[in-house]
């Protein structure tokens, strides 16, 4: 009887904690932000007085070396039309037509910068008649490249309105922005002129 009463009781069974898996880590996955932050550190205290603000200021600047060669390249893409590198005011398609237009022709108003120079030995000159003949060959010309300019400035408007029909296009910002343009010597001109003389852009 002994032996089959051993029998009937059922055996107990070993089961596995259910705390406990299996090929886990037994710990959440930390955040990509709190094991980045762990692994550099905490961060500095910020400066308790102005020296030590200028001091740290000092320390985070790039060298003299790496100043010069970004002023290079920035001036290299800003000659080259980059848009990144560019004033506001020279920015965008049309502002680049703008200056093709006036670049693809010789321009009197080119003439403004050697003109102040004559008008600046005019005065200094101790002769009179030299004087005179140079103060009406300065006026004929000054007057001469504000007819030219007012012409420039109608003509690129007209034109860049042709090109960029979706694109409001303002006559008098045009016209100084072309007027500005055309009066520098085209081998000071910035951004470079990408189009030679006589080309039609």
């Amino acid at each position: 009887m002994r032996f089959l009463r051993r029998q009937s009781e059922p055996e107990p069974a070993t089961a596995q904690p259910e705390s406990i898996r299996v090929g886990g880590k037994g710990r959440p996955t930390p955040k990509r932000r709190d094991a980045e932050a762990k692994r550099r550190g905490p961060a500095p205290p910020p400066p308790r007085t102005q020296r030590e603000a200028s001091r740290m200021a000092r320390a985070n600047q790039p060298s003299k070396d790496e100043r010069r060669a970004a002023a290079s390249l920035r001036r290299e893409r800003m000659a080259a039309g980059d848009d990144r590198y560019l004033l506001p005011r020279d920015r965008g398609p049309v502002k680049a037509y703008i200056r093709d237009v006036v670049d693809s022709r010789p321009h009197i108003m080119g003439l403004f910068m050697p003109l102040a120079v004559i008008v600046l030995v005019s005065v200094v000159l101790p002769f009179p008649e030299a004087q005179r003949y140079l103060s009406l060959f300065c006026l004929i010309a000054l007057v001469t490249m504000v007819v030219e300019g007012l012409f420039l400035g109608f003509t690129v408007t007209r034109k860049a309105r042709a090109k960029f029909p979706d694109v409001a296009v303002n006559p008098l910002g045009t016209g100084w922005y072309a007027f500005t343009r055309a009066s520098q010597i085209r081998k000071f001109r910035v951004p470079k002129p990408r189009v030679k003389r006589g080309e039609n852009p």
